[in-house]
């Protein structure tokens, strides 16, 4: 996460800096002294304010908990309603390729005005068998999603998919006791 957020505060100027993500369906989220869930957006703009970020630049988006949720929730929350007509995705060498089908098909279905860009930062830090785990859990996951890709053909039809089928965001999710798929896109 640091090597994204510093890349980020040596960039953006006096640009909106939107963190990403409320954390992975995985695994529980961590637990504030009080006993409240720590998202990760939540830590990254405490990072970026720790870094010299007015909090004021900092669009929170703590919905999403996977991929194609940041997407989603980035540009119904931040960027439809601020009328961004660029936006600059920061992530990982390993997962820019899945990254930028993501957001390129989610903003063309959604506000197909505005220009994405895509800066990956070097993968440091993990060990070289985890990074080719990783990058094969990468190749399947875009894989899958370019089947979810060829089904679904409007912003209405997103919409529906990720509220009634995705294994996270319906109902169906298995914190409401089902069991679902949880292979993310």
């Amino acid at each position: 996460m640091a090597p994204r957020f510093d890349r980020a505060i040596e960039i953006s100027g006096d640009a909106w800096l939107v963190p990403l993500s409320a954390g992975t369906p995985y695994r529980p989220p961590p637990l504030d002294e009080r006993g409240f869930p720590i998202f990760e957006a939540r830590a990254g703009a405490r990072y970026l304010v720790d870094g010299g970020v007015d909090p004021r630049r900092i669009l929170l988006e703590e919905s999403s908990y996977d991929t194609l949720g940041n997407a989603y929730f980035s540009l119904v929350q931040h960027a439809i309603p601020r009328g961004f007509s660029r936006v600059l995705v920061i992530t990982s060498e390993f997962h820019v390729a899945r990254v930028e089908a993501v957001f390129r098909w989610v903003y063309g279905l959604g506000a197909p005005a505005c220009a994405l860009e895509f800066d990956a930062v070097q993968d440091a830090g993990i060990e070289a068998e985890a990074l080719r785990a990783r990058a094969e859990k990468e190749r399947a996951s875009l894989a899958r999603f370019e089947t979810l890709r060829s089904r679904i053909a409007t912003f209405s039809e997103l919409h529906r998919y990720l509220f009634t089928e995705h294994g996270v965001y319906s109902a169906m999710h298995p914190i409401a006791g089902m069991a679902v798929d949880t292979r993310l896109y």
